[in-house]
């Protein structure tokens, strides 16, 4: 099998997204568009991808420190040739395929179709077919229907800007030839640049034959080069998860108000109503159903749980059979055991909360571990940070803790207590105990209360 070398271009500056981030590390999905062609890249298999660098090299090298890529810099922007240029004495002997950073959503299946077009006698180059080809390149072919050359919008005459099939800038070729033909190129054009689409008419002067591709959709193709282009491609690849999702029986109140920016794995009959953001890892179990505009985060939400309106979860476990929210916020390392209850303004990280237990609203759990069927009453705060460091408090099982109450950590409640609603709870209770901590109620009989002064201005 021949070794496999595919070079990323991204030193573009992108001006026309008018940010001080690089054009190739703006998100779709969550995840930078040059970490979105490299994921599809590594799917080949390479032995070696290598990304060429220039505007924000340093940022780019910190984002993709963990990837395994080597890095060619070109210090000033002369075109796509002299970009891939900047790697040539990195490449092996076997293929080379060429890709642009900010064009995301190309698919595998596209690539190893094209690479499938190489050898000695032959290149790959993946064209793609547009009713509007404003601003492409276009493909010119012979009268064998064999592609010649590439002309790009600006050099173009009359006759080939009406030619609609247009060039992608992908393309695939030995590195026999690439290195034959990249010192060939020349700045004479109207932009005075390299343009690596003149290995085309090199192919075919030298009788190297240009087999053509084209990807299963114009979206895989489309680049990015300002912030409207960015949000159509945001839309169509959410538009494309949503399709797959439904594909597996889940069911979506609005495929087109849907935002998947990590991986969201679903069990069957899955309802997921509008306006909802999925980030990382996430897995709903089957029967899930995820009301509007929730946000959740690297969770797994287990079997038959409803999670209401407005919620905010991350980092968290949620066994089934669970009610959650609305406006609840489940933060890190919070784990509802089955039939546990996070009902609306309730606030918990770290907080293991026990089968059956309800914490129902208005509250803060947080480094607390809740026994089986507790009900934590409206207006209860763990109070776990002493301004330092973070403390436990303990709750066993059928603990009643009454409204409006303040535990103070680290403390336990025993199993079966009650705390009176308004306590502040600053020693640990017994088993079954009724613990009550309140000021003594005062009352002044016929007491005037007070009245606004008149202004001796007005009146």
């Amino acid at each position: 099998m021949q070794e496999l070398d595919i070079v990323i271009l991204a030193a573009g500056k992108g001006s026309r997204m008018r940010s001080q981030t690089p054009k190739v590390l703006h998100t779709l999905a969550g995840k930078p568009m040059v970490q979105h062609v490299l994921d599809t890249a590594s799917g080949l298999q390479p032995d070696r991808t290598h990304v060429v660098i220039g505007h924000g090299a340093e940022q780019l090298r910190a984002a993709l420190v963990d990837e395994a890529v080597q890095f060619a810099v070109q210090a000033e922007q002369k075109g796509t040739g002299h970009a891939v240029a900047q790697a040539l004495e990195q490449l092996g002997n076997g293929n080379v395929l060429i890709l642009y950073a900010d064009v995301p959503l190309l698919q595998r299946d596209s690539l190893s179709t094209l690479l499938a077009h190489v050898d000695e006698q032959h290149m790959g180059l993946l064209t793609v077919t547009l009713e509007d080809p404003t601003g492409y390149g276009r493909i010119v072919r012979n009268d064998a229907g064999d592609a010649v050359a590439i002309v790009e919008q600006k050099d173009a005459s009359s006759a080939q800007l009406a030619i609609t099939e247009c060039n992608t800038g992908i393309m695939a070729m030995t590195s026999a030839q690439l290195k034959r033909w990249l010192p060939q190129l020349s700045s004479d054009n109207a932009q005075g640049e390299y343009y690596l689409t003149d290995v085309i008419a090199m192919a075919a002067a030298e009788g190297t034959t240009v087999r053509t591709a084209q990807p299963t959709s114009a979206v895989e193709v489309e680049g990015v080069n300002n912030r409207a282009q960015m949000a159509r491609l945001e839309r169509a690849y959410q538009h494309q998860l949503a399709d797959k999702l439904m594909a597996q029986g889940v069911a979506l109140a609005d495929p087109a108000r849907l935002d998947v920016r990590g991986r969201l794995t679903c069990g069957h009959d899955v309802f997921i109503d509008v306006g909802c953001v999925f980030e990382g890892e996430v897995e709903l179990g089957e029967g899930v159903h995820i009301g509007p505009y929730c946000v959740i985060k690297n969770t797994t939400i287990g079997a038959e749980s409803v999670v209401a309106s407005h919620s905010v979860i991350e980092g968290a476990v949620a066994a089934g059979l669970n009610q959650i929210g609305p406006f609840a916020r489940l933060r890190p390392g919070t784990r509802l055991a089955v039939k546990a209850k996070v009902g609306n303004f309730v606030e918990t990280k770290n907080a293991d909360v026990g089968e059956g237990s309800k914490i129902n609203h208005l509250s803060y759990v947080g480094d607390a571990r809740l026994g089986r069927d507790v009900n934590v009453g409206a207006g209860t705060i763990t109070c776990n940070y002493d301004g330092a460091n973070k403390h436990h408090t303990e709750i066993g099982d059928d603990v009643f803790v009454g409204s409006n109450s303040s535990l103070v950590a680290p403390v336990t409640i025993g199993k079966g207590a009650t705390v009176g609603a308004g306590s502040t709870i600053v020693q640990d209770v017994t088993d079954d105990a009724l613990a009550v901590s309140r000021s003594r109620q005062f009352e002044k009989s016929d007491w005037p209360r007070p009245s606004k002064r008149q202004d001796p201005h007005h009146g």
